[in-house]
């Protein structure tokens, strides 16, 4: 099998391209899971977890869960101590 590029590393990316590289990605990972290669699938999910490693890092406040997603924000927001 020939070696293709993984892409861009995930640092050197502009940040806008690192958001359209990651939502590209997620749009394509049914796709990869049901009718790719194991190989492919597996090239998609190293990719994909150095894409969103780096977003993590430039972006932590972005990935913080919704406080209502949260056990303990829902208990807050029904009034519901614990």
């Amino acid at each position: 099998m020939t070696h293709r590029p993984a892409g861009i590393p995930a640092p050197d990316l502009a940040d806008l391209d690192l958001a359209r590289e990651l939502q590209h990605l997620h749009r394509t990972r049914h796709d990869a899971f049901i009718a790719g290669s194991e190989d492919a699938f597996e090239t998609h999910t190293a990719r994909m977890l150095e894409l969103e490693r780096e977003y993590l890092r430039r972006f932590p406040q972005a990935a913080s869960p919704d406080p209502l997603r949260t056990r303990a924000g829902s208990r807050r927001a029904a009034g519901v101590a614990g």
